[in-house]
C-alpha cells in the first residue's frame, strides 16, 4: 500500500480479484448437477477385491467414510427436512465377477511418456477409461447387483460406489490422473498394490506425491459430487467464458478436493452447498413451471380469454406464489435452509393450483369458425375517383376555349 500509484492500483486490483474469487468459490459455488429432493438417500459401497489378502481396510476404511457424513448429518449440516441417510456395504471377489474382469479389461488404455535419463526414454503406461467403465457398469447393473447380492430399493435415491481393489503391481488410475471419478448415477474408484506416485502438481517448488492406496478422501469428494452436486473447490463455471475454469487457489486446507489437501473433513463450503443445491434445483423447477403456465395462458389468448374467467383467484395465487419464492430466496441468503425448504414446498401448492385453474379455464373455451365475407363495395373512393376523372375530362375538352381567352389578354 506504500508503493507508487501504479503498484497501489495493481495491489488493489489483485485484492479485489482475490475477494471476488473467494466469493464465487466459497460463498456461492457452482452447482455441478441438478439435485432433486429425496426423502431417502442410500449410499451403497461395493468393494471388488482381488484376493482375500487384498481385502483390507488400510486406506479404505468404510466406517471412516461413513463417519465423515454421519457426523455432519447429526450436526444438521447435510440433510433437509425429513431426509435420511443410509450406508450399506457389499463385497465381491474379482475372480467371482465376470462382469468386473470384462469391464476392467475393456477399459484399459495405454499412453506413452518421454523421460530424460541418460537419454530420452519412452515409457508405456496404462490407465482406465472411466467413461467406458461407467457404460459397462450401467449396462450390466442388474446382473451385477444379482451377483453381489444387492437388493433392489423401491424408494429414495441410490448411489452405488464401486471400488475396484485390483491385484496389480503397476499403477492404474482413472483417466490417467484420478483415483475416483463421480458420475450422475454412480461413483467409480480404483486402487492397486502401488503405494504412491508423483503427480503433475508442485507446491513451493516440490512435487506433490499421491498415495494411491489411500482413497478415502477421493471417495468422499466423489460422493459429494454425485449425491449432492457439490462442485470441487478448484472448478468454477464462468458464464463469460461459457466454460469451466480451473483454479487451485482455494483447494488448500480443509477440503476433500484437489491434490493439495490431506483432510477428508468438510468445511462450511461443502456443508452449505449440499443443502443449497437441493433448494436451487427446486427453485429452478418452480420458476420453469411458472414460465410454462404463462406460455399456456398466452397460447389460450392471454388476459382476454383465460384470466378473465379466473381473474381474482388466479391473481391471488400468483401473487402468493411470487411472495413465497421471494421469501425462499431471502431465507437462503440468510443460510436458513429449513425455512427456505418450507416456502418452496408451500409454493408447490400454489403452483399446482395455478395449473389447475388454467386447465379448467382452457376446458371452458369453445372453438368458433368465422366464415370469410366479401368486403363492402368502396363507394366513397369510387365516387371521388369518378368526380376527379370527369373534372379532368371537362378541362381537357374545354382547353381551346380556356387558353384562347388567356391569349386574348396578352
Amino acid at each position: 500500500m506504500h508503493g507508487g500509484p501504479k503498484s497501489q492500483k495493481a495491489l488493489l486490483a489483485d485484492l479485489a480479484s482475490l475477494i471476488w474469487s473467494a466469493y464465487q468459490v466459497l460463498l456461492v459455488p457452482s452447482l455441478r448437477i441438478p439435485v432433486h429432493f429425496e426423502s431417502s438417500l442410500i449410499v451403497e459401497f461395493i468393494h471388488v477385491y482381488g484376493s482375500d489378502a487384498e481385502k483390507d481396510s488400510s486406506g479404505l476404511d468404510w466406517k471412516a467414510i461413513e463417519r465423515t457424513f454421519r457426523d455432519e448429518a447429526d450436526e444438521g449440516g447435510l440433510l433437509l427436512g425429513d431426509q435420511s441417510l443410509v450406508f450399506r456395504n457389499y463385497g465381491i471377489r474379482y475372480a467371482d465377477c465376470p462382469i468386473c474382469s470384462f469391464a476392467i479389461s475393456r477399459s484399459i488404455n495405454s499412453y506413452t511418456s518421454r523421460f530424460l535419463f541418460d537419454n530420452y526414454t519412452l515409457i508405456v503406461s496404462e490407465y482406465l477409461d472411466s467413461k467406458r467403465l461407467h457404460q459397462i457398469l450401467s449396462d450390466s447393473a442388474e446382473e451385477f447387483r444379482r451377483m453381489a447380492g444387492i437388493p433392489e430399493e423401491d424408494f429414495g435415491r441410490v448411489l452405488p460406489v464401486y471400488v475396484f481393489d485390483l491385484d496389480y503391481n503397476t499403477l492404474l488410475l482413472l483417466d490417467r490422473y484420478h483415483q475416483s471419478v463421480a458420475f450422475r448415477d454412480m461413483v467409480i474408484a480404483v486402487r492397486t498394490k502401488t503405494t504412491q506416485t508423483v503427480s503433475d502438481y508442485s507446491c513451493n517448488g516440490r512435487h506433490v506425491f499421491t498415495h494411491t492406496r489411500e482413497i478415502e478422501r477421493p471417495v468422499v469428494g466423489s460422493i459429494l459430487q454425485s449425491m449432492w452436486g457439490v462442485s470441487p473447490t478448484h472448478l468454477l463455471w464462468s458464464s463469460r467464458h461459457n466454460n469451466t475454469l480451473v483454479d487451485y487457489t482455494w483447494s488448500v486446507g480443509q477440503t476433500p478436493f484437489g491434490p493439495f489437501s490431506e483432510t477428508s473433513s468438510l468445511s462450511f463450503v461443502q456443508r452449505d452447498a449440499v443443502r443449497r443445491n437441493v433448494l436451487l434445483t427446486s427453485l429452478n423447477y418452480s420458476i420453469t413451471s411458472a414460465i410454462d403456465v404463462l406460455e399456456s395462458i398466452s397460447a389460450h389468448g392471454g388476459d382476454r380469454i383465460s384470466l378473465n374467467r379466473i381473474n381474482m383467484l388466479s391473481l391471488q395465487r400468483w401473487n402468493l406464489f411470487r411472495y413465497k419464492l421471494d421469501k425462499a430466496v431471502s431465507a437462503m441468503s440468510h443460510l436458513d435452509f429449513e425455512m427456505a425448504l418450507y416456502y418452496l414446498r408451500s409454493s408447490d401448492h400454489d403452483l399446482y393450483a395455478i395449473h389447475s385453474l388454467v386447465y379448467h379455464a382452457s376446458q371452458e373455451l369453445e372453438a368458433s369458425l368465422l366464415c370469410f365475407k366479401d368486403p363492402p363495395f368502396p363507394w366513397g373512393s369510387v365516387s371521388m375517383s369518378a368526380i376527379g376523372f370527369f373534372a379532368l375530362f371537362y378541362v381537357y375538352a374545354k382547353r381551346d376555349k380556356l387558353f384562347r381567352n388567356k391569349r386574348k389578354q396578352f
